[in-house]
């Protein structure tokens, strides 16, 4: 396998843009995607994947490469070179690569395996957190699933079309798809692909939505006709999914504290042909509390570690920091005490989050339910997903009556 200097000094960019300048993989890959016209898929995919690969086995390459952060340039090539020996390319003479230590390379990754802080690549405090919550054997498991590859799924959008009609249409393009068992809006791709650049993307037929996310909005049993609150709508997939399962009848608040999370907002649901939907940005306590007791009901999707959602985004590993943790964690307790208000008697409460940490999920809502407020709410049940178990992401959900 030959590697394509273009390609490569590409890669050493974002990479660099990514460690040393603190950008988020995601954006940085989607601006490197577009530096040349003339590269095909292949080239695309060689790009992507591999600043992906490296920003998640950073510890480990660093490791073998023995360098320290922050990266110079001549480090980032030492990154760089790890991965193309223990991906068993040709290394070509170039400059940057002179002398690279083929065997000693593969031995030190042999050595170092051995070792699940490095095996895994994360930092320390997060390998010890894991430990803590979850356990040896459960932690072990979940670090491996949580460093494969996320698969491409797909959500159906039941406004527009049918899953078998979807499924039809995108192997007309020669992009093969499987049903999930269970879920009935669900497609997931056999092999990677750039859906967004189809016309079923285009016109809304789909989004891409992971699986465990897709189990949120059935789990809070939004019905056509009923008064449904997001209250931390974000980019809105949960709130499509629950527009479509609401057939665009009723009404459903989507609520945010960021204006451009629910402008992107609007531009999905324009193009998924969701009409029922209304946006408010929490600026105020007001906006909330004109709401107390209205909603039949409430999602809260509260803002986490994602711990759950690793593989999606490797680079919020070395984002993360522990104090981070601790804070987000008065703030969901900060949430579920308000947002709760809004359910009216009889209704229905679902807390949810893609943190696999029960001090983030379990552990919030038995503290909620004995306080003032959640004394009003019955626990109904509770769904805890790993990516181990289900392939999927990590995810957890539990469902709230209210007297």
């Amino acid at each position: 396998m030959r590697l394509h200097r273009n390609l490569v000094y590409t890669t050493i960019d974002s990479l660099n843009a990514i460690f040393n300048e603190g950008e988020y993989a995601d954006k940085v890959v989607a601006r490197a995607l577009k530096k040349d016209k003339r590269w095909g898929s292949s080239d695309r995919k060689f790009v992507a994947e591999t600043i992906y690969e490296i920003v998640r086995w950073k510890r480990l390459y660093a490791e073998i490469a023995e360098v320290k952060e922050p990266f110079n340039r001549e480090d980032l090539w030492r990154l760089f070179a790890v991965w193309a020996v223990l991906r068993g390319f040709t290394i070509p003479d170039w400059r940057q690569l002179e002398g690279t230590p083929e065997r000693k390379i593969k031995g030190r990754f042999d050595e170092l395996s051995k070792i699940r802080k490095y095996r895994e690549s994360i930092p320390d405090w997060m390998d010890e957190l894991g430990v803590k919550e979850l356990g040896e054997e459960l932690w072990t498991k979940e670090l491996a699933a949580q460093n494969q590859q996320a698969k491409v799924i797909l959500r159906v959008n039941t406004l527009k079309t049918t899953k078998e009609k979807l499924r039809a249409s995108l192997m007309d393009l020669n992009i093969d798809t499987d049903f999930v068992k269970n879920q009935p809006d669900t497609l997931v791709l056999k092999e990677r692909a750039n859906v967004f650049l189809t016309e079923m993307f285009k016109l809304g037929h789909f989004e891409v939505q992971d699986a465990s996310s897709q189990l949120v909005a059935p789990f809070l049993d939004v019905q056509p006709g009923m008064r449904v609150v997001d209250t931390c709508a974000g980019a809105g997939g949960k709130t499509l999914h629950m527009a479509s399962l609401m057939e665009n009848k009723g009404q459903l608040i989507a609520m945010d504290l960021y204006e451009s999370k629910l402008k992107q907002l609007k531009l999905r649901a324009k193009r998924n042909g969701a009409f029922n939907i209304e946006y408010r940005i929490i600026d105020s306590t007001k906006v909330i509390k004109k709401l107390y007791e209205k909603a039949d009901r409430v999602l809260i999707d509260a803002p986490c570690s994602g711990l759950g959602v690793l593989k999606r985004n490797p680079d919020s590993k070395w984002k993360l920091q522990p104090e981070f943790i601790e804070n987000i964690k008065k703030v969901q307790a900060e949430v579920l005490e308000n947002y709760s208000r809004i359910v009216k008697p009889g209704g229905q409460l679902v807390y949810a989050t893609c943190s696999i940490l029960p001090s983030e999920n379990q552990d919030q809502i038995k503290r909620f339910l004995t306080t003032e407020n959640g004394k009003d709410f019955t626990f109904v049940k509770e769904v805890k997903i790993l990516a181990s178990e289900s392939g999927f992401d990590g995810f957890y959900m539990a469902l709230l009556q209210k007297k």
